[in-house]
């Protein structure tokens, strides 16, 4: 009997030290941004409106489980370069801002999800209590974040009128 006892216990502890030193997988993949789907939205050099929406178009993959994504909208009248896109688009003269419009937003996805195509309707207002917000060229970026920490982000050089 007390040899049994000596197995069953080395055979736990084995069993348990096993499961220990055994690797879990780790994610080590960043999620992707996919403007290739039919009708994406915004795309590199697109135009949007004040005082209209339009509803963003994309699809985001990763190999474990998505996080969430945040989109940042910023003047870009300076010129500066921060674009993930390799075509390059035709810029308005450089200006200084004088009412730039700006946005910031972050968006949760659902859990679990491996796929997820956006379809959400974005609002840009014509403008604020300092009057119209500045027609001209701006930054889209869009940064996307997988349940592990990993992200990857697009940065497009948009244009932003009023009609």
């Amino acid at each position: 009997m007390k040899s049994v006892k000596i197995i069953l216990v080395a055979s736990l502890l084995l069993l348990v030290f096993n499961f220990c030193t055994q690797d879990a997988e780790i994610d080590k993949q960043e999620p992707q941004i996919d403007l290739t789907i039919e009708g994406a939205f915004p795309q590199n050099c697109d135009t949007l409106y004040f005082g209209e929406s339009f509803k963003l178009k994309m699809l985001f993959s990763d190999n474990v489980e998505l996080g969430s994504f945040s989109i940042d909208v910023h003047h870009n009248f300076d010129h500066h370069s921060h674009s993930t896109e390799v075509s390059q688009c035709d810029f308005l003269p450089e200006k200084d801002p004088v009412n730039p419009f700006s946005l910031i937003d972050d968006y949760k996805i659902e859990n679990g999800l491996q796929k997820y195509e956006t379809d959400e309707l974005i609002t840009i207002p014509s403008g604020n209590e300092n009057g119209p917000f500045d027609d001209g060229d701006y930054h889209f970026f869009v940064r996307l974040t997988d349940k592990e920490g990993w992200s990857v982000r697009k940065g497009l050089s948009i244009k932003i009128f009023h009609r």
